[in-house]
């Protein structure tokens, strides 16, 4: 469920970058021709799996509960995995859950990650140099994942994998961009950013994806 020859440069880079209690927190789910790719900004301290004891798996959003209702309301998390997410509190999670859900969000061809994979303490935000300092893996996450469709949240993620000025909400329905990677083309999809301060943008998020990824 992750590309691991991909963690020892972003090991590199936590080093650089993230807090130095805190571990990287790598991109997690279909890692072959996945259906559809998320990509949010950087994970904080809030992930269970940044922290040094933890055992399992270091994947995106482990230990919240919030974003977790984007990937119900879209059809890609089962009502028992999402209800069981509601009910735990960040120290109930086990390893054993957290492949229990990835492995569910890798079955229906998701893959989950972020543009940056430096764990911070908190949510605020890095200079743009950071994110720019993780485009190497990005590519490489794309390209080997190679999904059919790229949601990349908020305005900074959208420009920075874009290289070029985005504003999310000049894209509704099915507007979306292309990226090029060597000879391949990717389909990219600016959409509003749908945690933290972002939260009140969820159903614009949701209405969005659906509409993305319905046939």
């Amino acid at each position: 469920m992750q590309l691991k020859s991909l963690h020892r440069k972003a090991n590199r880079l936590q080093f650089i970058y993230g807090h130095r209690t805190l571990k990287s927190v790598y991109g997690t789910g279909c890692i072959h021709n996945a259906n559809v790719m998320f990509v949010f900004m950087n994970p904080t301290a809030r992930n269970i799996s940044a922290h040094g004891a933890w055992k399992g798996i270091r994947a995106p959003w482990l230990g919240t509960k919030g974003v977790w209702q984007l990937f119900y309301q879209t059809g890609l998390l089962s009502k028992k995995h999402f209800e069981t997410i509601q009910t735990l509190q960040p120290d109930a999670w086990s390893p054993d859950f957290a492949k229990q859900i990835y492995r569910a969000i890798a079955k229906n061809k998701v893959f989950i990650t972020n543009l940056a994979k430096c764990t911070q303490k908190d949510a605020r935000m890095l200079p743009a140099c950071v994110f720019n300092n993780y485009m190497d893996i990005m590519r490489e996450e794309i390209v080997r994942t190679n999904p059919k469709h790229i949601i990349t949240f908020g305005n900074l993620v959208s420009s920075i994998i874009l290289g070029k000025p985005i504003a999310v909400s000049a894209y509704a329905g099915k507007q979306k961009e292309q990226l090029q990677i060597g000879s391949k083309i990717f389909h990219v999809y600016p959409t509003y950013y749908p945690i933290g301060q972002g939260r009140r943008n969820m159903p614009r998020a949701i209405k969005r994806i659906l509409q993305i990824l319905s046939r």
